[in-house]
């Protein structure tokens, strides 16, 4: 009889994730992510695709392994998981954020989902799996230009407005190679759409006005490899990780409508390609109770093609993102019969270049986090609160503050009950 219900449960199991994952996948197709004005540019705003955990020690992921976090961003990572163990991450935030430039203040408030993960056994300890939704860039602007002509001739309103995400779902597996060594791969579907507008209208009588509507179709796979060595010995656990994603081309199409032509003109498919990206980290963690991570990535935006032209080229004015992070985590007592001593507190910060060579201003990312374990089972939630800020006085100046809630589960789902 308890056999039975151990397959009722897992049946139940599969239908909430399937519930979950079709609802998330709609959810992050329908939202706008983001209203800053600088994802008017190339692919958006981009996602880092680490946990909520992670996020509050400034973003590190690539050289993290735990049994209590999912961690997209290092396939290799996987197999850290206990080989009993079902798990799950959803998480859901909400940004506020200031924009100030010459033309004055303005404020802006976003919430939304952020990412649904699962990742399950295989086999044993050797090999495990993780699939989820995540998003990849997000656009969402809406900016209003006033000017004249030279002498004040004519005078003339411009409207950029842009909407969209591009989203993917991924599937990964990790395989221990060794009691120390581990290798993963993730594959990726990505989809979405990006929408840019710009209007063009004279406050004189006779002039016409015009619109240019650009329109960005993406349907293409990526691919992100990882490995990891770990090594434990007393209480000092250190772990190295390093990911690499190979430049791909990027299945993309773009139609631009004019409409002082009406003509629909579409952009050559395979112009575009996924720039290569590769990246170090490594921790150390004390007795369970103090983790410190550092991170390092390289995206080579400059050396892909967008749009038929290198992303250095003065047409795109691309460059290559670097981002530094590091982070700390705190655990007062992992076994202690005090709440407060199972608490996890964190914080970290981030400094990166922005892909766009017209922001010369790092974005400077800092981040504070807690997290919650629900008594009696291996479920936490975790909480963490960001500021981060780019752009300059003498342009313009962006500062977000996001707070992310996230629900991390840990059950016991695989094993064999005795009748």
């Amino acid at each position: 009889m308890k056999i039975e219900r151990n397959k009722y449960r897992i049946i139940v199991l599969w239908m909430v994730m399937l519930s979950l994952f079709t609802f998330h996948l709609s959810s992050l197709s329908a939202q706008n992510l983001t209203s800053s004005p600088y994802s008017r540019y190339a692919y958006g705003d981009l996602n880092e695709n680490v946990p909520t955990a992670y996020r509050a020690m400034g973003g590190v992921g690539l050289g993290m392994r735990s049994n209590r976090a999912i961690n997209p961003s290092q396939p290799a990572s996987f197999t850290a998981c206990d080989t009993l163990t079902f798990m799950m991450d959803i998480a859901a935030s909400a940004t506020w954020s200031r924009y100030q430039d010459a033309s004055g203040m303005r404020n802006k408030a976003n919430g939304n989902l952020e990412y649904l993960t699962f990742q399950i056994p295989l086999w044993k300890q050797w090999i495990a799996m993780s699939f989820g939704l995540t998003p990849y860039s997000s656009v969402g602007y809406s900016i209003s230009i006033q000017d004249s002509t030279a002498g004040g001739a004519y005078h003339y309103t411009t409207d950029y407005e842009g909407i969209g995400n591009i989203s993917e779902v991924y599937a990964g597996l990790s395989f221990n190679i060794c009691n120390y060594f581990a290798l993963g791969a993730n594959f990726y579907y990505m989809w979405g759409d990006l929408q840019r507008m710009r209007a063009l209208e004279f406050k004189e009588t006779g002039l016409q006005p015009s619109l240019q509507d650009e329109l960005m179709h993406v349907r293409t796979p990526r691919l992100r490899f990882g490995a990891q060595f770990f090594h434990t010995w007393g209480d000092h656990t250190f772990n190295a990780g390093a990911i690499f994603e190979p430049k791909m081309k990027m299945n993309c199409d773009v139609i631009i409508i004019e409409t002082q032509s009406e003509d629909s003109i579409p952009i050559i498919e395979g112009l575009w390609e996924l720039p290569m990206v590769w990246g170090v980290g490594a921790s150390y963690t004390w007795a369970n109770r103090l983790t410190v991570a550092f991170d390092f990535e390289r995206q080579c935006m400059g050396s892909a093609m967008y749009n038929g032209y290198l992303g250095s080229d003065p047409k795109n004015g691309l460059r290559d993102r670097h981002r530094i992070a590091l982070g700390l985590e705190y655990q007062n007592n992992p076994l202690g019969r005090k709440y407060v001593d199972r608490m996890r507190w964190r914080a970290g910060v981030s400094v990166q270049d922005e892909y766009l060579a017209s922001i010369g201003a790092k974005r400077i990312t800092a981040g504070i986090g807690i997290g919650f374990p629900v008594y009696g089972v291996g479920t936490m939630v975790n909480t963490t609160l960001e500021y981060s800020h780019r752009g300059s006085p003498a342009g313009l100046e962006e500062n977000n503050l996001r707070l992310t809630v996230g629900i991390s589960v840990a059950e016991n789902w695989f094993f064999k009950r005795k009748l």
